[in-house]
Parts: structure tokens; sequence; C-alpha cells
């Protein structure tokens, strides 16, 4: 059903149709999973520290537990003992002594520096430092990390490996994050076969789903295949039906006009209330978006290349704000377009390129043919740069918005 066919609904543009969809969806509920688990996830508590990080003063250097007044004088420093790493001091540093330790040990009462091994000469159980120490020098004070009871992750904080060895830190074996979507994928059309099917005349493999499948699970979230829906009504209903039972529903094809597109009246059928029918956005301005008792729906283009950009631009997005996370949205950056463009103005324009660095700057070039039908340009591209609705030409020299893949 195009906008023409649907009163009060208009066509948005790229970031209002965006915010339309961040607006529309919430984040999910949580679930408590082993700490390697958690990898990827964003937390739904806060996080405080049982104890203090690090837990006692340790020595950040092999070398020399010592007093800086001491080294001042230029004398010798009798070494009283050596403290390994994981083992306890028994000797104070007292005046005219020393103890030998290793990176990590607790360093002992008394000291206040720590004397590289390097900047330090031991002969006959006497040291002598070979230059300036400065009191506190290669000490890790007791929580000059993290003090006992600071809320050292909050909720909403997206685990990378730092926050695993932080949380490691702390003994957090299990930690409580955002559930993972389980996202419905539904492609249409009797012109499909299922993957490992030869296709015959007039058919083409089932890609899409596959690309889709592949994108919903490179954005962390769980896909589901549910096969495809033939040109009837009938076969419609009852795989979107199974597609709402999930916490998202994605469709490829059959949103045009032709009489056989019948995704966006079988979805409107089911109780879905459609937000927008069409995009000013190529590739992908035959998109449209609805939601059911919080539940989105994307129905994208069939068009291999509109189907992939769209998802990557807006579906995307919406997947990372279910699973919680604050930054859904692609950083963009600048560019130095080397490829002069042309695009059909009042739409925003997707387009593949390949982003380089030279010269301090980054260059975008045009990765090949810019039609949706043309995969391989997809393959050979590692950015997008998104063009303003308003122009139609962009020159070779000028500055565009880029986003990488």
């Amino acid at each position: 059903m195009g906008t023409e066919n649907a009163p009060g609904l208009h066509a948005p543009g790229f970031e209002e149709a965006r915010q339309k969809i961040l607006e529309s969806v919430m984040p999910l509920s949580a679930e408590t999973v082993a700490l390697l688990d958690s990898l990827g996830r964003v937390l739904a508590q806060d996080v405080r520290a049982p104890w203090a990080l690090p837990r006692f003063s340790n020595s950040a250097m092999d070398g020399y537990a010592v007093r800086a007044e001491d080294c001042a004088a230029g004398g010798g420093l009798r070494v009283v003992e050596f403290v390994p790493a994981g083992h306890l001091p028994t000797h104070r540093v007292e005046s005219g002594t020393a103890i030998k330790i290793m990176t990590g040990a607790m360093v002992p009462e008394g000291c206040d520096s720590v004397v590289p091994i390097e900047n330090a000469e031991e002969r006959d159980g006497v040291v002598r430092a070979t230059g300036k120490v400065t009191r506190g020098q290669h000490i890790r004070l007791q929580g000059e990390d993290v003090a006992e009871g600071e809320t050292i992750l909050a909720a909403g904080r997206l685990v990378r490996p730092y926050e695993i060895n932080m949380l490691a830190n702390f003994g957090q074996a299990r930690v409580q994050v955002v559930r993972r979507p389980r996202v419905a994928i539904v492609a249409t059309g009797d012109e499909l076969v299922e993957l490992g099917s030869e296709p015959g005349a007039g058919q083409i493999v089932n890609s899409n789903a596959c690309s889709l499948a592949a994108a919903v699970r490179a954005v962390g979230a769980e896909p589901i295949l549910l096969g495809i829906a033939r040109d009837t009504e009938e076969s419609h209903r009852e795989k979107f039906i199974a597609g709402l039972g999930y916490d998202a529903l994605i469709t490829s094809a059959g949103i045009s006009v032709g009489d056989r597109d019948l995704v966006s009246e079988v979805l409107e059928s089911l109780g879905v209330r459609m937000l927008f029918h069409r995009i000013k956005v190529k590739p992908g301005k035959a998109m449209a978006f609805g939601m059911r008792d919080g539940l989105p729906v994307f129905a994208l283009p069939g068009n291999p290349v509109s189907s992939m950009l769209t998802f990557e631009e807006f579906v995307a997005p919406a997947l990372r704000r279910m699973m919680g996370q604050r930054e859904c949205v692609r950083v963009m950056m600048a560019a130095t377009l080397q490829t002069p463009l042309r695009k059909v103005k009042g739409y925003t324009a997707l387009v593949r390129i390949r982003l380089e660095y030279a010269g301090g700057r980054y260059l975008a070039y045009s990765a090949g043919k810019q039609a949706t039908g043309l995969v391989r340009t997809m393959m050979e591209a590692n950015a997008v740069a998104v063009l303003p609705a308003e122009r139609e030409e962009v020159d070779a020299g000028e500055q565009v918005m880029v986003h990488l893949l």
C-alpha cells in the first residue's frame, strides 16, 4: 500500500523516519548470563564495587621498596627481604633499608616509593638508587582506581572487553543484561525458492532472508527465519501471525502498489498500526513501519541493496535500542568526495562508497554502479555516504557525511 492509499500518512524524510522508529521502541526485559556471555550486551542494573581497586597498595614496577628521603643522601640501603607478587612482606622499610619487590606485590609498611630495577645498582646485599627518587613513585595506591562501594558500571552500559575486565576484577561471574530481541523474518513472493533448492525458470533464491538474518545476528539479536509467504492473503496471514509472536518482525518485498503486494494490507488487518508506508530515501523509498502492542514491524523493499541499506539505517538502530543501547546510530564523519555524484532531489541518498584514509583526511570514492539490484557494489563498499535531500549534484572535492559499514 503506497502513501497515496493511506490517508493521513505522509512519507517522512530520513531523520524523521528514523526518529519515529526510535521513539516507538523500548528496551526489553532483563536476564542473567555468564560473564563472557555479556559481551556486546547492555547492563540492566548498576554494579557496585564490593571492595576497592586495587585492593591493596602495590608496586607498579619490579624494583626496590624504599623511603624517598633515604635515597636523597645517595648512600646504600641494606636489602632485608624479597617480596614477589602473591606474597606478603614480613618486614617494614626502616631507615637505611630496602625491600626487593616485584610488580603487583603489596608494598611493605614504611615504604613511600619504589625504585625500578633499571634505576638501581645492587651489590653484596646493598642497593643504591642511580637517579632521582620522588615520593610516591611507582606505587599503585589502594582504591586509586575504584573506591569500595562506588558504582563502577551503570545500567545502560555496553559491555566490551574492558568492562569484562572490570567485572572480573570484582568477581562478577554472572551479570544482569537486557535480553536479546528475537526477530522474525518473512520474505514474500511466488518467485522465491529456499536456499539449497535450485531455482527454475523465473525463480530466484531467497537471499534477502539470509542477508537480513545475518544482519540481525551481527547487531546482536537473534534471527528467526519463518520461510516464504506466497502471494496469497492466506499465506501472508499465516506467516505474519507467527512473526508477530516474537519481539520484532521484518518482512521483505511486497510493499509497493502492485496487485500482489499484500504486505501492508495484511499487516493492518492483523492490528498493526502503520506509522508510515513510504520514506523520502533512495534506495529504500518503498519501506513501511508499524507497531502492534509494542512490537515493531519493518516492511523492507525487495531489491537486495534497498533491503540491506534500510536495515542498516532504520532497523539496526531500533534493535540496538531494544537491547538497551544508548548510542543506537552509527557515528557520522566527514570525508572528501573523490567521485562526483548525482541524485534525485527531494530524497536523501544512501550511496555505497569505498572510504580510504590518505594525507591526513578521509577520501570517499563511489563503490561502483548504484543500482539497487547490484549486490557486488554492496560488497565493494565499506561505508555509506548520506547525501542531503535538497541536493541534486555533489561534486568531487566537496565534504560528505559518511558512516562505516
